[in-house]
């Protein structure tokens, strides 16, 4: 059966990236302090113990893609995708799962974790880099600053922090993941 991912319409194609818009989503999200690259196993957890049941009701809920990461420094930044990982403060991430499209705040169980969170996140533009590789702060932040650069050619302002998603679990070879880079635009 195939990992539900958020859905989204490609606005504009680029030559190293591109624009889509996304609909609103929920996201079950989590906050994790420490390093960039080290953040996401904690985080993970927490997000995989609240859809594999631990929740008032016992529910399971299904796994969806990406998992992603943003860095905050303290201000509210909307996620993408299934889980997100984004600093909130000096070394504070914000980790998310995309809820599956069936649920609704209304519908989804509630944490027994009260460090993990339920939200809708609302529709958003944002920029796009897709890319393979490791999970490396080295291998992130050399394809975001391509991103950047190539925003900047193409005119494009960024709205708040990248997003780091990755759609596949850790005993995939690194050569055969897939990562992205989001970036919210106007």
């Amino acid at each position: 059966m195939a990992t539900e991912s958020p859905k989204h319409l490609v606005v504009k194609e680029y030559e190293d990236f591109e624009v889509r818009e996304y609909p609103p989503l929920v996201v079950a999200e989590t906050e994790v302090t420490g390093d960039h690259t080290e953040v996401g196993g904690e985080a993970f957890s927490r997000l995989a113990g609240y859809i594999f049941g631990k929740n008032r009701g016992a529910k399971k809920i299904a796994m969806t893609a990406p998992v992603t990461q943003t860095r905050t420094e303290g201000a509210q930044i909307e996620m993408t995708a299934p889980v997100t990982q984004t600093l909130t403060g000096e070394g504070t991430w914000r980790v998310q799962f995309m809820m599956p499209s069936q649920y609704t705040l209304e519908t989804l169980p509630e944490p027994i974790d009260v460090r993990v969170k339920l939200r809708e996140v609302g529709p958003r533009r944002v920029a796009a880099l897709r890319y393979s590789g490791t999970w490396s702060q080295a291998n992130y932040d050399e394809h975001l600053e391509k991103l950047r650069r190539a925003m900047q050619v193409a005119g494009l302002e960024a709205k708040g922090e990248p997003v780091w998603a990755r759609y596949d679990p850790p005993f995939k070879p690194w050569f055969m993941r897939t990562n992205e880079i989001l970036i919210d635009v106007n």
